[in-house]
């Protein structure tokens, strides 16, 4: 069987070889899948429950080292990845709880002579497809509530960062994962791989992050044998401060929604949309906070922002930048590289004077650079905020709370941070608008992506 090796992004060096899985180990997957399906969806969901919890332990136990495989493939700060595995790890936890409490529903027919019994059921075999920038939480965020449900899986993690994947699916069989449950499958040809899942007429859910672009083609795919399917796409999130903003808590807030996991994920603030009465001392503030970031390899334990995921991302930054400059913006601050600069880095960079239409605030930067747009009329900022095809998430700072929820009632967004630079929550159900996706991850929402509704009428004469 072919191979492929994976790299560290901050260094360049080979850190491990996986298997390089095509057409036949993705058919061996949902042979694995359906052979396991009846029985699990059986299953009780009390153990499937305690399964589960036992997942969450055991992540919590391995959060070193599953920290450890975070940072050597994907490259974030140690920091980052600690905090990457906890989260990870709730979706167990949140769905280990969600599993005991199934939907469903009884009553008589308004008619009379009947009764209505609903219930939900698993879906059936579910194909799921994780990204690079969160290994570990874009698959238990998946698997959790897929589990939960009694459906079987195959998952495909991204080529850059496949050892957290086959982790977690070691540490599922040691929690009590019945073989087959959960299949793994690392592939250089993503392509390949999905397509034959989509084919398989066994294969009945399709769960994928990823861009908008490839989300498009997967849903043509799905189309043709009408499999259900949930899409958490691409974003471009304003992050918005108004005149009476706590400016100190708005860079705060900033710091978070920009440049955690170096800018690296769907729902990072993308443009900033800063009141004119407060720019400059935004600028001034966040200026300081971003010149003083530590840029390095997560083998020094004082970085605080580690190397973009390959040099392919480094280049797309930089060509933002560079368009962005040429259009009349300017650097107001950057942090200093590493001094050997051997990986994927790129300084953390603060910029202003931005044109609203400038090309680096209307697409995704995913880099840690903040492209800063004034505004004085609020009409003209929500028409800014909204002609995005973009609809993940969005970010408001504002004195008057009222006034906030507002602004992000009015946005075009399925998920608004009001004060705060988070917006993900296991609790939460995590999702976007317009081309941002289809469906919803976490909360009870991630549950019924992965069900069916089955509705009996029950002959029942009235007495």
């Amino acid at each position: 069987m072919k191979e492929f090796d994976v790299e560290d992004p901050a260094t360049g060096r080979v850190i491990a070889t996986v298997a390089d899985g095509g057409p036949a180990e993705a058919t061996a997957a949902v042979d694995a899948a359906a052979a396991a399906a009846r029985e699990w969806a059986r299953t009780p969901a009390r153990r499937r429950s305690e399964i589960l919890h036992r997942a969450f332990d055991l992540m919590m136990r391995d959060q070193e080292e599953l920290a450890g495989l975070i940072v050597s493939e994907n490259g974030k700060s140690a920091a980052d990845a600690r905090g990457e595995v906890a989260y990870a790890a709730e979706f167990f936890r949140w769905y280990a709880e969600e599993a005991v409490r199934p939907a469903g529903g009884y009553g008589p027919s308004p008619a009379g002579g009947t009764r209505t019994v609903v219930t939900q059921r698993p879906v059936g075999i579910a194909a799921l497809v994780t990204p690079w920038n969160f290994p570990a939480a874009m698959a238990t965020r998946k698997i959790g509530p897929a589990l939960a449900a009694g459906c079987t899986v195959v998952l495909k993690p991204a080529a850059e960062t496949p050892l957290t994947a086959l982790a977690i699916g070691r540490l599922l069989s040691e929690a009590g994962v019945p073989d087959g449950v959960v299949n793994v499958v690392t592939t250089t040809d993503a392509a390949a791989v999905v397509t034959t899942w989509l084919e398989d007429p066994r294969v009945r859910k399709l769960s994928f992050t990823g861009s908008t672009q490839v989300g498009r083609v997967l849903l043509h795919q799905a189309a043709d044998r009408v499999v259900n399917a949930s899409m958490e796409l691409g974003g471009n999130a304003p992050f918005v401060v108004t005149a009476d903003a706590d400016v100190d808590a708005a860079v705060s807030g900033a710091m978070v929604a920009k440049f955690r996991n170096g800018g690296q994920a769907c729902t990072a603030a993308n443009r900033f949309y800063v009141h004119a009465d407060v720019a400059e001392e935004f600028l001034t503030r966040l200026g300081e906070r971003v010149a003083a970031l530590k840029v390095g390899p997560s083998s020094d334990p004082r970085t605080e922002i580690g190397p973009l995921i390959s040099a392919k991302a480094v280049d797309g930054v930089t060509a933002l930048v560079e368009s962005a400059l040429a259009v009349g913006a300017r650097v107001v601050a950057r942090a200093e590289p590493p001094a050997e600069d051997k990986g994927h880095f790129f300084p953390p960079m603060l910029l202003a004077d931005v044109p609203a239409d400038a090309e680096i605030v209307q697409q995704e930067i995913f880099g840690p650079v903040a492209p800063v747009v004034t505004w004085d009329d609020e009409e003209e900022l929500l028409r800014m905020v909204n002609e995005s095809e973009m609809g993940l998430a969005a970010y408001v700072y504002a004195g008057d709370l009222r006034h906030a929820v507002r602004l992000g009632e009015a946005f075009d967004a399925g998920m608004v941070g009001v004060n705060r630079g988070l917006v993900s929550d296991p609790s939460a159900p995590f999702g976007g608008v317009k081309q941002s996706g289809l469906g919803r991850e976490g909360a009870r929402d991630g549950l019924r992506e992965f069900t069916e509704t089955q509705y009996m009428s029950v002959d029942w004469p009235d007495a």
